[in-house]
């Protein structure tokens, strides 16, 4: 053979190896489940591959094909809640600041993320500014709003006493005003139960980070006034909270409502007569302990707002007072439109065990006067098993409190305190025990009855019930399952949804929230939390895939037991998403 024939040969051979060495480009999937918005560089980094595979996966930066981190598929994992399996890409030993993919031969490219600190600043700080976009009573400035802007609605100083709520001084007909406050969810009204929820975990938000608060601002009008913005937000909710207890007795009316529903039409369009319906024993304690709760965080602002704190603590006092003269007096809607016209069909918030609403009253009552008849009012423990706090079980709300106060609280509560953090460390193992054998390896679906009507708050809340057990213990692997219960609300689940609008490639665009699907913009106003997976499917929209607990979600408006948003489901995750970027961006405690 010739020498010019070999070296021919030689060269078609290198030719060949450095084709066959050429990577095809991959097509981007939803097969590979992560956190769309990214990762810190010295946390855990978990995407899901949602099929049995094997192989390897390795990151590239965006719009490269180069190989800067590599690594071993392992599972498969089996889901206890579809028994589908999933495996696992673990590139947490990858540091790297920057925007990546990652890669899976034969399945595909993931969508985007960010490796960076405070890289869930942004998510966080629109999950705030969606309360400025719930506001009512107020026109909505482009500004402030952007291409969300909207004019003045629901003033809400024509509303009526109804039947239900009529007393002497205060008959059935009654014109009172009742301005501000958030719309509720995806409908226009306003309610005291789920209000109370809300704005007392935005400020236990401010109470456990108030240095970081003091420089955030969230572009709202208030932005710049001395006081946080956090703070600004709520109060603009509380103010009209204010206005729903009687002056003539300290009863609490349980909602500012229409008597149905409006339909899906802009705010200003929606002009049905408004009422406000029955006291409730519910309404009154809940109004207790976030006025009780308020006064002692506005005290710091007595400058700015003269008398304000003030006026919450009296208020609350008297909703106290009012609920120990009324113990049961329970929303029934149903008995209550057997009696009264017009019928009310909105949203109830009724509940038959208000238990957990005194003890949350009580000790928001004691922290903030240190008066010991509060607590020595309540049994503390009216169950052996601590639960995730929900609008109709707050019990966990006046834990968190007595956990955040415990080193200033009288020797009254040294006793109970000793219990709860014992029963706290048990109640949060038990949140995490079986989550690394879950497809996700999300706290969240450790149990099958997390996923109901607001599954993604049950979540939100198990995260924010994590920090603390973090911040009680100091053992950091409470954080990460907390960080775990973000990742899967930001896309590392098993719809592989961000579900927040406008933060992710694949999130909400058609949410049940009539301002975002009557103002004829594309884009659903951003930073709002969808419902997520429920397998009740109350609402019959046909376009769920299926019944499995953790499929069960469509981004339609028609489904409101999936797709709709809530205040009571944006505050926690507001707490969860700011909470993990300011401890992640601190040394760690332990562990």
């Amino acid at each position: 053979m010739s020498k010019t024939l070999v070296l021919h040969l030689f060269f078609i051979g290198l030719l060949l190896q450095s084709c066959t060495d050429q990577t095809e480009p991959l097509t981007q999937t939803d097969t590979i489940r992560l956190n769309q918005i990214g990762f810190y560089p010295y946390a855990p980094k978990i995407a899901i591959v949602a099929v049995e595979t094997i192989g390897d996966f390795y990151l590239s930066p965006v719009g490269s094909e180069e190989k800067i981190f590599s690594g071993k598929l392992t599972g498969p994992q089996t889901s206890n809640l579809s028994g589908k399996q999933t495996m696992i890409a673990d590139f947490s030993d990858f540091q790297q600041v920057g925007k990546f993919v990652l890669n899976v031969p034969g399945i595909g490219q993931s969508y985007p993320f960010e490796i960076k600190t405070k890289v869930h600043e942004g998510v966080a700080t629109a999950a705030l500014k969606s309360f400025y976009f719930q506001r009512m009573s107020t026109g909505l400035s482009e500004k402030y709003a952007g291409k969300w802007h909207r004019p003045l609605a629901h003033s809400d100083d024509q509303v009526m006493v109804h039947a239900s709520a009529a007393t002497k001084e205060r008959p059935e007909g009654t014109i009172i005003s009742s301005p501000g406050g958030w719309y509720d969810a995806g409908d226009y009204n306003k309610y005291v139960v789920n209000s109370s929820i809300a704005v007392g975990t935005l400020m236990s938000l401010y109470e456990d980070f108030p240095d970081y608060f003091q420089k955030l601002e969230s572009d709202i009008p208030e932005s710049g006034n001395g006081v946080p913005d956090l703070l600004d937000e709520t109060r603009w909710n509380l103010l009209w909270m204010l206005t729903m207890q009687d002056p003539n007795d300290g009863g609490v009316y349980h909602k500012c409502t229409t008597a149905e529903f409006e339909g899906m039409v802009k705010p200003e369009e929606a002009t049905a007569q408004r009422y406000v319906v029955q006291k409730s024993t519910a309404a009154a304690l809940g109004f207790a302990a976030s006025m009780a709760q308020t006064a002692r965080v506005f005290g710091a602002f007595e400058n700015e707002f003269p008398g304000f704190a003030e006026k919450c603590l009296e208020a609350a006092k008297a909703a106290w007072q009012w609920a120990n003269e009324n113990p049961n007096v329970i929303y029934d809607q149903q008995k209550m439109n057997e009696q009264f016209e017009p019928k009310v069909v909105t949203g109830d918030y009724g509940g038959n065990d208000l238990k957990d609403e005194k003890i949350w009253a009580a000790t928001e009552l004691y922290v903030t006067t240190r008066d010991d008849a509060y607590l020595q009012s309540v049994e503390f423990y009216p169950s052996e098993n601590l639960t995730i706090q929900n609008w109709g079980d707050v019990r966990t709300m006046a834990y968190f409190t007595l956990l955040r106060y415990a080193d200033k609280l009288s020797p009254t509560s040294l006793g109970i305190l000793a219990d709860l953090k014992k029963r706290y460390v048990a109640f949060a193992d038990g949140l995490v025990e079986k989550t690394n054998q879950q497809a996700y390896l999300a706290p969240m679906e450790n149990d099958v009855k997390n996923y109901v009507w607001g599954s993604t708050s049950v979540c939100a809340n198990q995260g924010i019930s994590l920090i603390y057990a973090y911040r009680l213990t100091g053992d950091k692997k409470y954080l990460n399952y907390a960080l775990a219960d973000l990742d899967y609300l930001l896309g590392r689940n098993a719809t592989g949804y961000s579900f927040v609008t406008g933060f992710g490639n694949k999130t909400p665009l058609h949410i049940h929230h009539r301002p975002s699907e009557s103002d004829g913009i594309d884009d659903p106003i951003p930073g709002l939390i969808a419902g997520g997976p429920n397998p009740g499917q109350q609402d019959r929209c046909p376009g769920y895939p299926n019944d499995l607990p953790d499929e069960s979600y469509t981004d339609d408006v028609c489904s409101y037991a999936s797709n709709e948003i809530a205040i009571n489901w944006n505050a926690p995750l507001v707490y969860l998403a700011f909470a993990i970027d300011i401890l992640k961006s601190e040394p760690p405690l332990k562990g």
